[in-house]
């Protein structure tokens, strides 16, 4: 074995150990990040974590910068120096859950066998909490940073990072990768591709009418909107991982009354970034069955895949051999969700995900963590900082 090898040997199992010791440490401070509640469209509420971030943070030695927002949550950025001249790090993730204010009366924070639950837990404020004690670690064990890191945490991920993409892409086209600390996948493993997420709103007009006295002068928004669904699901191509959802649908007033408005919203999954633009025009080409109907289309892909190329899968190597130098082995999966990692990936920076907790149940009530997999994920965080080239 090289000296070179024993250090990192040595260095890992140090940053370990002392994780290992401040697990109720990183208990408590996920607890605290859970009872501070912030649904994505509750701004007073995001901001209030976003300042409480801030100052735990701060406590670590960055330096911080708010993007104010007028609507959304204000975006947290925090600057660490590093102890080399390499490119820096971005560490990003998202602070706002799907859960609305309110949800702890029923979804309480608890602590049961061993696993952490309460909303936003595993989406993703143990994910935060875990870049929080990695940073620490290495302040403690290894002297400071190996290199600068940039931490980034928005407020509007989860109903698609409108305000805060700009900032996301500007600060990755610094940096030499990023790594995402969203949710893990089953058993712990990270997700070197994600599909890309578009979505669309086809609105149908028709003409109103007496279902009774004058029918055949109606011409029914909603019967050429069941033709659209149709035309729509046959875009779908699976061995390609296309897939087209219409999963809401609006239209009519009465029973007796020709519908002359339908709405439909759809979902469209692409798992490669070519394929997003064909989609786009595809959808964009339907046309009405019925002359006397009108279609009106809008929409498209907000997010790119994140594609498995090689630097990705580079970067997976690296995250594997951190992990064995750990004591546990590492998987890789593909996942149908998208996550900020997404625009990185998009601009061609290269990306990680799903270096966050290890649990279950993302948006539902069920949603936990395993506590004791907390030390040895923020752990591997740790050697990544310092294995990236």
């Amino acid at each position: 074995m090289s000296k070179t090898k024993q250090r990192l040997d040595s260095s890992l199992s140090g940053i370990l150990q002392w994780l290992t010791e401040r697990e109720d440490e990183m208990v408590a401070s996920v607890r605290e990040m859970v009872v501070r509640e912030s649904p994505t469209h509750d701004k007073e509420a995001g901001d209030k974590l976003c300042s409480h971030l801030a100052d735990e943070f701060a406590r670590l030695g960055g330096q911080i910068k708010i993007h104010q927002q007028r609507t959304a949550g204000n975006h947290l950025q925090v600057n660490f120096a590093g102890a080399s001249s390499r490119q820096p790090l971005l560490l990003l993730g998202h602070f706002d859950t799907v859960h609305d204010l309110g949800t702890l009366r029923t979804m309480p924070w608890r602590e049961h066998r061993g696993r952490l639950y309460g909303p936003g837990v595993f989406d993703m404020k143990s994910g935060i909490v875990q870049m929080m004690f990695a940073l620490w670690a290495l302040h403690e064990t290894a002297e400071g940073l190996p290199r600068p890191v940039i931490v980034l945490l928005v407020s509007d991920e989860e109903q698609g990072s409108s305000s805060s993409r700009r900032i996301t892409e500007k600060l990755a086209q610094r940096c030499a990768a990023v790594l995402v600390c969203e949710p893990s996948g089953p058993g712990g493993a990270l997700k070197t591709a994600r599909k890309g997420v578009g979505g669309f709103r086809l609105k149908v007009t028709g003409h109103a009418a007496h279902s009774g006295l004058d029918f055949e002068k109606g011409h029914s928004a909603i019967l050429e909107l069941a033709h659209q669904v149709r035309a729509l699901s046959g875009l779908t191509d699976l061995k390609r991982g296309i897939t087209l959802n219409v999963g809401v649908i609006r239209g009519g007033t009465r029973t007796n009354v020709i519908a002359a408005e339908a709405i439909a919203e759809v979902d469209l999954r692409v798992a490669r970034k070519s394929d997003g633009a064909v989609m786009e025009r595809r959808v964009r080409r339907l046309r009405a069955v019925n002359p006397n109907c009108t279609l009106h289309i809008e929409g498209g892909i907000n997010r790119p895949p994140l594609e498995r190329t090689k630097h990705v899968a580079a970067l997976f190597e690296k995250a594997r051999e951190v992990a064995r130098e750990l004591g546990f082995k590492l998987n890789e999966i593909t996942v149908g969700g998208g996550s900020d990692g997404n625009f990185t990936a998009g601009i061609g920076i290269p990306t990680l995900d799903g270096l966050g907790a290890v649990g279950d149940g993302a948006h539902a009530s069920h949603e936990h963590v395993i506590a004791s997999e907390l030390p040895r994920r923020a752990a591997l965080l740790a050697g990544l900082i310092g294995a990236i080239e």
